[in-house]
């Protein structure tokens, strides 16, 4: 028999504490990837834009018919307009009946601007209700044929 040495190495002990270096890690990425999302969810616009062959004509009893054309030149119902005295006579009837519908019919060749424009000056004389008129596209209801439709601007 041999007397030698009966020590025992020990094995490892069990760890008694969590390893916080990967929770770290995992939640500083899920930070990063946040940080960059956060503004691109912000900045989108959800809109549902009417399409022109489902568009009703409006049945709303007193409007402004606006036109704006190709050229930039200005109407209200059938009389031209310079700038400053189509802007004039916007808030004159605005003030006149603010719950009148304004029908915008703008070219399709008109500048996207002008037309933004034309909205924010009707939108200053007070005339919030605003509707974009279209021709009735070519697969559209038999009703609807020739008659231009109306369709009504989201709000905002």
């Amino acid at each position: 028999m041999a007397f030698g040495r009966l020590e025992r190495t020990e094995g490892p002990k069990p760890m008694g504490e969590i390893n916080m270096t990967p929770l770290i890690d995992v939640m500083l990425v899920l930070l990063v990837i946040f940080m960059i999302a956060a503004p691109l969810m912000t900045s989108s616009l959800r809109l549902d834009l009417p399409k022109s062959e489902a568009a009703n004509p409006s049945d709303a009893a007193q409007f402004i018919k606006v036109t704006l054309q190709a050229d930039g030149a200005l109407y209200i119902d059938a009389q031209k307009f310079d700038r400053s005295a189509f802007q004039k006579r916007l808030n004159d009837l605005g003030r006149a009946n603010p719950e009148q519908e304004v029908q915008l019919r703008a070219d399709k060749a008109a500048p996207y601007g002008q037309v933004a424009e034309l909205i924010g000056w009707c939108q200053m004389a007070g005339l919030s209700r605003i509707a974009f008129v279209a021709d009735a596209a070519d697969g559209a209801n038999a009703a609807n044929t020739g008659n231009p439709s109306v369709s009504p601007a989201p709000k905002p």
